[in-house]
């Protein structure tokens, strides 16, 4: 035994399978007798820094394992950003005061920024802690790794969502509907906008507005119009992130910033509606799915659920082999069949904003509209096939929340 308790928290815009990480976590960390407690911090560090902890080492493994089948953070997520001095000194002195010697943090970019940093402070100050980061975002943008789990399902739900909504727009366009626009997530990368296209019987009936390429508004209308003119209908992706061509401000620019210094974006879609019905006088349909995307469940990819839950129960091992200040990571072994396996790469190289992984070039046409079959192979191996757990409805876990003893903050 290693003498020092565990916590487990999550982080950043959740996803259909972060809670398949959070089961391979807890599932390993209990199953493996090295610790005494096994704690979880709800609501990420925002819970942690008012000692909301909750101690999962009794509980039921029957309840625990239902908790991989719920899309959503179970245990709360947070935008939170430890700032100053006195966060860290609280953050540390409540580790302390509950035996904490790891820490496993799952969430995005600025997850594993926070991760990097929680590391580099306990050095700094003497305290002997384990981290491990668990990756983690629909964006697909980190760094090192193949994919980042919740990106498959995410991409496979708006595929799925995109091909229909094509079909209808197709069989009603005569007396209808000419331009259908679907707004999707993706700030800085296009990776979300561009599974869009993936099932799609006609790319050619597709634009896709890519946050990777300025948006030029004559040369969009002039796209729609041609393809109106072509086909009778056009159908359009469009990510959150597209910036003007001019200026280089989010189309959807907002005064609304989080923890982090990101705008809140949205609502692009409406925009693009306007602009197509106010110039060109066609009738549109708009979609947003704001966050219906990311909480697809029902539509989790095999790969998507497995990688998740193994990543979870990697990191426990990693910590348990003494390797930490690092996140798991995806690597590809073959493309079809897709075969994977987890390795781990150091947080440096992937915490922060200033390390988002960009789509490809070579993923996009040369006119910038639409996906190669580049992309095509990349994607679709893991995008394809359904996890079979995901068709019936979850069963919501009967988990009673043991609050431990606040020894800190006060009550």
């Amino acid at each position: 035994m290693s003498g020092k308790n565990i916590i487990y928290a999550q982080s950043g815009g959740v996803t259909s399978v972060i809670n398949c990480s959070a089961y391979g976590v807890l599932k390993t960390a209990l199953g493996s007798g090295e610790f005494e407690k096994v704690f979880v911090s709800l609501y990420g560090v925002t819970g942690l820094l008012k000692e909301e902890i909750i101690d999962l080492t009794q509980e039921d493994p029957s309840e625990l394992e239902k908790i991989s089948r719920l899309p959503g953070g179970f245990f709360g997520s947070c935008r939170k950003k430890l700032r100053t001095d006195e966060d860290f000194e609280l953050f540390f002195k409540i580790l302390d005061a509950h035996d904490i010697g790891y820490f496993f943090y799952n969430g995005g970019n600025d997850s594993m920024l926070t991760a990097k940093t929680v590391k580099e402070k306990a050095k700094e100050m003497g305290y002997d802690l384990k981290v491990v980061g668990i990756p983690k975002t629909i964006d697909n943008d980190l760094m090192e790794t193949d994919f980042c789990p919740g990106y498959p399902t995410t991409a496979r739900f708006n595929a799925i969502t995109f091909m229909e909504s094509t079909l209808d727009v197709s069989a009603m366009h005569r007396d209808s509907t000419k331009v259908f626009i679907m707004e999707t997530m993706g700030r800085h990368a296009g990776w979300i906008v561009a599974s869009t296209s993936l099932f799609l019987p006609n790319r050619d009936v597709q634009i896709i507005l890519f946050p990777e390429v300025p948006f030029d508004r004559e040369r969009f209308l002039e796209e729609v119009e041609k393809k109106v003119e072509k086909f009778g209908y056009c159908v359009v992706a469009v990510s959150e992130g597209i910036r003007w061509k001019e200026t280089g401000d989010f189309v959807s620019k907002s005064d609304v910033k989080d923890e982090f210094g990101h705008e809140q974006l949205g609502k692009v879609g409406i925009k693009i509606s306007n602009m197509v019905e106010n110039e060109l006088k066609l009738k549109t349909h708009v979609a947003i799915l704001d966050y219906v995307q990311r909480s697809a469940r029902h539509s989790s990819t095999k790969v998507d659920v497995d990688v998740a839950t193994s990543a979870g129960s990697k990191a426990v091992k990693l910590a348990l082999e003494g390797i930490d200040g690092v996140m798991v990571n995806v690597v590809r072994k073959n493309d079809e069949p897709y075969l994977w396996e987890l390795g781990y790469v150091d947080l440096e190289k992937v915490g922060g904003s200033d390390k988002e992984r960009k789509l490809p070039k070579e993923y996009m046409t040369e006119d910038g509209f639409n996906i190669t079959e580049d992309f095509v192979r990349y994607a679709l191996p893991f995008v394809k096939d359904l996890d079979v757990s995901s068709i019936n409805p979850p069963c919501i876990p009967k988990i009673e929340f043991k609050f431990v003893k606040k020894k800190v903050v006060q009550q």
